[in-house]
């Protein structure tokens, strides 16, 4: 990859004979590293987990504050590997990313196989965050949602390295304005633990007029810790074979 794309996109598992390209956006607090062994389980399928800046490899730059122009960021980066079909996972906050990246890939002519939007239901958008959904209080919640263990929680490096960027990627989800248009041109599929009280809602039947399908998987709102959905992206890809 170029010396920019390395930056947005890091391939933990080479993938020589790749019939498709799994683009894989982590989640509120996340990075790349998340999706690190996830090239290992799934054949065919060259697996690209994003970098968002202001974490990991990235720490000295920025954290992203605007969720849309983060998504043509992405786009960007991804110019030139539409030589294979692009799927696009995206994890709670990453799906929103991933569908920001998906609605700026068409409108450069590149039209995504699937987007897959993990830890997020089909359902009206949930009232607007109240005005203190922000700070440390947040940061907290979001690391512990993602299975944080309450020691590291407590930890004054952990809070003075990693809050800042959890925190600034929970106010700018809470600040995303959802948009109903462009609407996509390729299928949606959403998967929720079926016990998952943190759900994003949002309407993504009507994000795409190339059709809809809501998987429920047993667990919570990081049911994909324990059980990656491997099977599910392996009957994604030969559908779309």
């Amino acid at each position: 990859m170029t010396a920019e794309r390395d930056r947005w996109l890091h391939r933990a598992v080479e993938c020589p004979d790749a019939h498709r390209r799994l683009i894989a956006f982590p989640h509120a607090g996340g990075s790349a590293s998340f999706y690190r062994e996830w090239g290992r389980h799934l054949p065919g399928t060259d697996v690209l987990g994003v970098r968002y800046p202001g974490r990991a490899e990235r720490i000295d730059e920025p954290a992203p504050t605007d969720l849309v122009r983060l998504g043509g960021q992405i786009a960007a980066a991804l110019a030139g590997l539409d030589d294979l079909p692009l799927v696009l996972f995206g994890h709670s906050m990453g799906a929103v990313v991933a569908l920001e990246t998906a609605r700026a890939l068409q409108a450069r002519g590149v039209r995504p196989a699937h987007l897959v939007a993990s830890g997020s239901r089909a359902g009206p958008l949930p009232p607007s965050a109240p005005a203190d959904a922000d700070g440390d209080g947040l940061a907290l919640r979001l690391a512990a949602l993602g299975g944080t263990d309450p020691e590291m929680l407590a930890d004054p490096f952990f809070q003075e390295l990693v809050l800042p960027y959890i925190r600034s990627d929970g106010e700018m989800f809470h600040g995303y304005a959802h948009r109903t248009e462009p609407v996509l041109h390729c299928p949606i599929t959403t998967i929720v633990g079926d016990v998952d009280g943190d759900a994003d809602r949002r309407p993504w039947p009507e994000l795409t007029d190339a059709g809809f399908r809501e998987h429920v998987v047993p667990g919570h709102h990081f049911y994909l810790v324990d059980r990656p959905p491997y099977g599910l992206l392996t009957d994604l890809a030969e559908v779309g074979r």
